[in-house]
């Protein structure tokens, strides 16, 4: 994670953006008044609120989590996105 202050961000703005957008680095601004905002790639985003959304429930982050373990074990088998649209009926 990379920190700045709101001064030095102004005048690196477009190499501040290059950097979280192409490292996909999370970027602290300090203001003077003791605040701080954070600039992230706005993907990143979008996934981490994903994320949360789909933890929020606990019988989903259980299920979800469990997914996970068998994966990382290698149970399981996998499935194309053709099979999968075809199973749940989304096109």
């Amino acid at each position: 994670m990379l920190q700045t202050t709101y001064a030095d961000d102004r005048a690196n703005l477009d190499s501040l953006c290059d950097e979280v957008t192409e490292n996909q680095k999370i970027v602290v601004i300090r203001r003077r008044k003791g605040k701080s905002v954070a600039m992230i790639d706005a993907a990143e985003l979008q996934s981490l609120v994903a994320s949360v959304h789909l933890m929020r429930s606990p019988k989903n982050a259980e299920r979800l989590l469990a997914a996970l373990d068998r994966a990382l074990k290698g149970q399981g088998e996998a499935s194309d996105i053709d099979r999968l649209k075809a199973e749940t009926g989304f096109f």
